[in-house]
């Protein structure tokens, strides 16, 4: 199980992604260009001392992350998905993608998705905060595989 985050705005939401990512045992695939250097002590404020227990794949670009896919399905999490999580089906190696937080993720990569998934929310309401909805996402997949940790 693998959480991808395409071009993130947000230094501080990168780092609760992955503070939460060490705590479930995930991997974590950062797709740049992003919107803040990887230096910025905001991304090491959120993930205090948890930076050493999750593995962080960094890639140029794209094309760059999709060369690590594998046979890995490309789930990606869409407030417009068409499978609500709970329903998504998760398999061990899936890769669920975040998109940025400004634009969510472009046309090119949902048109390479083998899944889209919603997380449920009151009518009326856009979306989940970034590392809320990856939370969500990776602890939905990691119940449905019986793969959660502890």
């Amino acid at each position: 199980m693998r959480l991808a985050l395409f071009q993130p705005d947000i230094a501080g939401n990168v780092g609760a992604v992955l503070r939460t990512a060490a705590c479930l045992g995930v991997a974590v695939d950062l797709i740049e260009p992003m919107g803040f250097a990887w230096d910025d002590k905001r991304v090491r404020r959120a993930v205090m001392d948890y930076f050493d227990h999750v593995q962080v794949t960094r890639h140029a670009d794209w094309d760059a992350f999709l060369a690590t896919v594998g046979q890995s399905r490309l789930v990606v999490m869409a407030a417009r998905g068409s499978v609500p999580v709970a329903d998504a089906g998760f398999r061990p190696d899936d890769i669920i993608l975040m998109g940025s937080e400004s634009a969510g993720a472009p046309a090119f990569v949902h048109e390479r998705a083998d899944l889209r998934v919603r997380i449920p929310i009151r009518p009326g309401l856009r979306s989940l905060n970034l590392s809320v909805a990856a939370a969500i996402a990776a602890a939905e997949a990691l119940r449905q595989t019986g793969t959660s940790p502890g």
